[in-house]
């Protein structure tokens, strides 16, 4: 057969569930990769396709970079034809650092940075009057044009000598407001320090004589001169002139700008408080009095309830018998001054300010930094309020603004403030090149629906979506060609009026010649790819295989899961519709009013209580502002379980109804490879009792203890029971290689010979969780969790995968399965699982096929049927179409957005105006 340069052919892919595939797909197409969650689509996409492209990028370095890499596993793959140089586009956030920004991140910050070094204007830090930088051409020109006709003295400032100035050509000088001649002798109130040489006068006129005196006092006075006339009122007037950015009222003077200046990475020009950061490290009083109902004797202030800490707490109550602080009396019930002298301390006693100076004396020591770090909180830079520069880069604006302020403007305000900015000619020109890049990045961001995040926002602080989104309009703007994209998902946290622009903008990549394999669920995405590969048939074990592979057309009425999901609606599921549960009766609610943080306005809303509700809405219309930190943290304050502050709102009320608060967010369930589905879900220890109880263990002596890879006994010390090893790259980034001795699993050979059914400890590990379902029938406290995990969709995940390597949408699925465990994962949870409960989830669907959304929603079901309520920010049609209340805020992002378009039951939702989400679940119905 004829091998087409224009197709990529994979022979024989075996990494992870992959059976041994052989795949054709054509180059310069969107190319969607489908199936069930853990039926090999990111085997397939990320670790062979994606694997193989950087390995041949990899042989094109040197011997000696490729010294450092050649234990690295390749992908396990006879042969792949005709690839190309790849990106991955990931939907992870790996940014941790609060040094980078979406600015940084997409180089429009350092584009704006060339911008302000070259035509920004100056103004005086002290008055805030504009500052104006001269040269001898715009002198004459500025008094041409205002001063036609006066008699004038053109003068510059000096200290030399008389004498040397005479010998010169210099013969008079004006000083406190008289003009004299050189040759005089004395002077009123003695020979001056400085004075005003006159260089000539005349009256003026567009002649040579003007420029050329002017010329000659601007090299006199060495950049600076003064005009000096009499006014209409008889008095003596002086117009200074500088060629440095100095203020002529207050004196004050700023450096040449230039692109480092406005840096806030650069030591020099960061603010010298924060250090760039924008934010300082205080001792927060939530952190230190976290319950306010208690007095000082009843331990208040939880530091001093410290073993090693009470004695302060004993001097504090001891000493302050003599004071009017009451040790016996609430701490919200503390005034100001008793607040005071608290802190300060007084006669006979030391306040909490002296604790902590005494403390940061003992910063050198580790533990004492863990324990200060504990009750410290960022609080906006007062010195900079948040700007990260020093005052002088602060100094200069342009059309009124300094750099902070358009840092700090939604993106698409930014765009029309840029196509709107006042240039003269020259300016344009210089600085032509940056602006267009600019506007070009920005116009990209707008496209892929960022338009609401601002130039300022932290990079950590992204969602994995919109992190991946800025880097795809990175690449947009790279304008590369014969590369291959493979994206994860770009239409995470996307609304569905969000999707079409995500399909245009790949279809805009792949036409100068580019291929995108996408691994996506979505349906309009599907739909709008050239061809289709979807695996399968299931998940894990049961996955591998390339159930369709072909164009749009064939895929169309190909009959498989997806094909029926994306053109018939049908997900091969039964879902519970809420209108049998009798969801349309709601006795209780949980409402807020007034909230208005960020860009909510006022808003009220409702959630009724024992039922499932969704709120919606268009990326940036305010979602997460008014449930995650508004809603949740006003909650979490009320029953204790998070000190942090909410945004601003007027009231809540209902809270009596409801026992507590819980949000499952997509935050990792563990940040070090130690930590992996078993520990989470507390089912290690009793797989490791089991192991312990087998005749070779008991033979040996071995304990429960023995089997962890945390402590020294069964684990690979070599690794440290951690299977890999660290190698340091020097020029690269750290890599991590599979440890020698023990090929990756973590034991050594004693606590490997310990079988159960003929499977060691590592063995274990490498199961499935459907494949320890089966394997674990017999103990059923450890099954039956392995069947919770089955029911919400990650019957593929491996029993150790490390917790860092867990998606979002994984991680927030087992954070569901810890609650019906009753194992309790999520933020601010109560002590144990109870009826009653406010559970929140932020798009739980992520990562998920339609199939397995549907049994999502009947997980969720069953803890509304246990009494509880469930609270969801998400965008996908099914789900929102399934509950029992829908909350919809609109009707755009940023500022045009935060404000409820409808709230109320999904069939009063198909019916309403005016908002995007009624809109594509009509189009979603009219489909299916």
């Amino acid at each position: 057969m004829r091998m087409s340069q224009n197709e990529l052919i994979i022979e024989g892919a075996r990494q992870n569930n992959l059976k041994n595939l052989f795949l054709r797909v054509p180059h310069n197409k969107v190319i969607a990769v489908t199936g069930v969650s853990g039926s090999g689509k990111s085997s397939l996409a990320f670790d062979t396709i994606f694997a193989e492209g950087q390995w041949r990028f990899i042989e094109s370095l040197s011997t000696y970079a490729r010294l450092f890499i050649e234990k690295l596993d390749r992908p396990d793959v006879d042969s792949i034809r005709n690839i190309r140089p790849a990106i991955a586009l990931e939907q992870k956030n790996p940014v941790k650092g609060s040094r980078s920004t979406v600015g940084t991140m997409t180089e429009i910050y350092d584009l704006l940075r060339v911008v302000y070094s070259k035509v920004s204007v100056p103004h005086c830090p002290k008055c805030g009057g504009e500052i104006r930088k001269w040269d001898p051409s715009s002198v004459a020109a500025e008094v041409l044009e205002n001063y036609p006709g006066k008699r004038i003295s053109i003068a510059f400032e000096t200290s030399e000598s008389r004498e040397t100035l005479m010998q010169r050509g210099f013969h008079r000088l004006w000083h406190d407001g008289v003009f004299a001649d050189m040759a005089e002798t004395s002077l009123s109130g003695g020979p001056p320090a400085s004075f005003n040489v006159v260089v000539d006068r005349l009256v003026v006129r567009d002649e040579p004589r003007l420029a050329d005196s002017i010329e000659t006092a601007w090299k006199e006075g060495k950049g600076r001169l003064n005009i000096l006339m009499f006014g209409d009122e008889g008095d003596m007037l002086s117009l200074k002139f500088s060629g440095q950015n100095r203020c002529d009222e207050c004196g004050i003077a700023l450096p040449e700008p230039s692109p480092i200046m406005f840096s806030f990475n650069h030591p020099v020009c960061a603010c010298s408080e924060c250090k760039g950061f924008g934010n300082v490290l205080v001792y927060d009083e939530d952190l230190l009095v976290p319950d306010k109902g208690l007095s000082i004797s009843e331990g208040a202030i939880d530091i001093w309830e410290k073993p090693g800490y009470r004695w302060w707490k004993e001097q504090l109550i001891k000493g302050a018998k003599k004071s009017v602080l009451d040790m016996n009396k609430p701490f919200c019930g503390f005034s100001k001054e008793d607040k005071a002298l608290l802190y300060k301390g007084g006669e006979g006693f030391y306040g909490i300010n002296d604790f902590f100076e005494e403390m940061e004396a003992k910063r050198y020591k580790l533990h004492v930094r863990v324990l200060l770090s504990r009750y410290r909180s960022p609080e906006t830079c007062p010195k900079c309020n948040g700007a990260r520069l020093c005052e002088d880069a602060l100094s200069y604006r342009l059309d009124g603004l300094n750099i902070y302020d358009v840092s700090n403007m939604p993106l698409s305000q930014l765009l029309d403030w840029l196509e709107n900015l006042q240039l003269s000619p020259m300016q344009r020109e210089i600085v032509k090149d940056a602006l267009g890049q600019v506007k070009g990045k920005l116009s990209f961001l707008k496209r892929v629906g960022l338009d609401y995040l601002t130039l300022s926002r932290q990079s950590k602080t992204l969602s994995g979506g919109e992190y991946q989104r800025v880097n795809l309009s990175n690449q947009l703007a790279s304008a590369l060609t014969g590369t291959i994209y493979v994206l994860d998902e770009p239409t995470i946290g996307l609304h569905p009026r969000d999707t079409r622009r995500i399909s245009e903008i790949m279809r805009e990549l792949a036409f100068p010649g580019n291929t995108l394999i996408v691994v996506e669920h979505d349906k309009d995405i599907i739909a709008s790819s050239d061809w289709v590969v979807e695996m399968g048939p299931g998940g894990g074990h049961l996955g591998g295989d390339i159930v369709f592979s072909g164009p749009i057309e064939e895929f169309r009425e190909a009959g498989t899961l997806t094909s029926n999901y994306v053109y018939h609606n049908d997900c091969g599921a039964t879902i519970i519709p809420a209108k049998v549960l009798g969801a349309a009766q709601f006795a209780d609610y949980v409402e807020l009013s007034g909230a208005s943080g960020h860009n909510l306005k006022d808003l009220y809303f409702r959630i009724p209580l024992k039922a499932l509700t969704v709120v919606t809405g268009v990326s940036g219309s305010g979602k997460s502002s008014l449930v995650v930190e508004t809603l949740y943290m006003a909650l979490a304050r009320h029953f204790k379980t998070d000190s942090g502050h909410p945004l601003e709102y007027g009231r809540i009320e209902g809270t009596r109804k409801i026992s507590g608060v819980r949000l499952i967010d997509q935050s990792p369930i563990g940040k070090t490879p130690r930590s992996n589905p078993l520990t989470y879900l507390k089912m290690f220890e009793p797989i490791r009792k089991l192991l312990a109880s087998q005749p070779e263990a008991k033979a040996h002596g071995y304990t429960p203890g023995f089997f962890s890879f945390n402590v020294p006994g069964g684990r690979c010390e070599s690794c440290k029971g951690e299977g890999w090893q660290k190698m340091e790259m020097y020029f690269f980034e750290d890599i991590f290689v599979r440890c020698e001795d023990c090929k990756g699993r973590r034991y050594g050979d004693d606590a490997l010979r310990v079988t159960y059914n003929g499977k060691n400890i590592s063995d274990i590990f490498e199961l499935t969780v459907d494949e320890a379902y089966d394997f674990f029938a017999a103990c059923d406290d450890i099954s039956s969790k392995f069947m919770l995990m089955r029911d919400i969709g990650l019957g593929y995940l491996r029993l150790g995968q490390p917790a860092p390597t867990l998606s979002g949408g994984e991680a927030q699925r087992l954070k569901i399965c810890a609650e019906l465990s009753g194992r309790g994962g999520g933020k601010g949870r109560p002590a144990a699982l109870g009826k009653g409960l406010l559970y929140i989830l932020d798009e739980p669907t992520i990562g998920l096929h339609g199939r397995d959304v549907a049994l999502l929603v009947r997980i969720l079901r069953q803890l509304v049927n246990a009494g509880n309520t469930i609270l969801i920010i998400e965008h996908n049609l099914d789900v929102i179409a399934q509950a029992d209340w829908v909350i919809d805020l609109g009707p755009e992002g940023g500022e045009k957005g935060g404000t409820i378009l409808f709230q109320g039951t999904p069939d009063a939702l198909y019916d309403a105006e005016g908002s995007h989400t009624a809109e594509h679940l009509r189009m979603s119905l009219q489909r299916g």
